[in-house]
């Protein structure tokens, strides 16, 4: 019970700290979309490095970087992340935050559906009806506004396929990262040596150059939580709880950024809260009966 009661905070303060992203990253809409990827894949590999050293992963990542196809999955991952950051950062930087998080509670449902896809999962009768609602929901949202919310549509592809290609990776968090940005980490490099330096926020004010290093530090924190979360209680509560993140993005946009949104986009919201309803209620029972036939086969 302890360690469900420990696992439950983590899992809580790692998607806080995701919630309170579009804050961070507001503070940084004055520097170019592509400058703050380049410094976030520079400083989260040096976050990653230094606390998985600490951590005592050494060994670990180094076996990792002799495995030919894993660091071909993570290459595919890398490139998937690299998007979810870069359109993220710009959407902030635009006032869409209300669109990025209506992209990440759309996220879940697509990684069921791809789940399906991909791997052959078995769903609950109530996530398949989520799936519908959820594709109902994005209809509507381009029948009444006009056009795609393509930063939601994105965001949710792009990270459920990380999860899919994620799935393949036997590796830790943490090593995993690292990798990750090992592989993104020349084009950043390239990006920073081709432009004049006058050009670059970086270096040029003590706090904007403060702010893009801790965007390395604070993409690894709450991972590095999520991952002892995940140790320590059942996936479905994770799966749960991860709506914090959208839920807190969605608050901020609306009451502390103050974002305009048309109307309809209220029905959007709507009709995917309901699919997300759904979906956990049939995630919640597809466990028990998981856990009632793993306890039959046991005796």
């Amino acid at each position: 019970m302890q360690q469900q009661s420990k696992g439950l905070i983590l899992a809580i303060a790692a998607y806080t700290i995701w919630g309170f992203f579009p804050l961070y990253f507001s503070y940084l809409n004055s520097v170019s979309p592509i400058e703050v990827l380049a410094q976030r894949i520079i400083w989260s590999l040096v976050a990653t490095l230094a606390i998985g050293f600490l951590l005592g992963y050494g060994k670990k990542l180094f076996a990792a970087l002799k495995d030919i196809k894993l660091l071909g999955w993570l290459g595919l991952s890398a490139f998937l992340i690299s998007i979810n950051w870069l359109v993220y950062i710009w959407a902030v930087g635009q006032h869409r935050v209300i669109e990025t998080s209506l992209g990440y509670f759309i996220s879940p449902v697509v990684s069921l559906i791809l789940a399906r896809l991909f791997f052959k999962d078995t769903l609950h009768p109530l996530q398949v009806w989520a799936g519908i609602i959820a594709c109902i929901a994005v209809l509507w949202e381009f029948i009444s506004i006009g056009q795609l919310p393509w930063v939601s549509i994105i965001l949710a592809f792009a990270f459920a396929l990380y999860g899919v290609v994620r799935k393949h990776c036997i590796i830790d968090g943490i090593n995993g990262m690292t990798i990750e940005t090992l592989w993104l980490l020349p084009f950043a490099l390239l990006w920073i040596g081709w432009q004049p330096s006058q050009s670059l926020s970086f270096g040029s004010d003590p706090t904007v150059t403060l702010l893009l290093v801790g965007v390395g530090f604070l993409s690894a924190l709450p991972l590095v939580l999520f991952a002892m979360a995940t140790r320590r209680i059942d996936l479905s509560v994770v799966g749960f709880i991860m709506y914090i993140n959208p839920s807190m993005q969605f608050l901020i946009g609306v009451f502390v950024l103050k974002e305009p949104y048309p109307p309809e986009r209220l029905i959007t919201f709507a009709l995917i809260w309901f699919a997300l309803f759904l979906f956990t209620v049939g995630l919640v029972k597809r466990h028990k009966t998981a856990t009632v036939v793993q306890r039959e086969k046991s005796f």
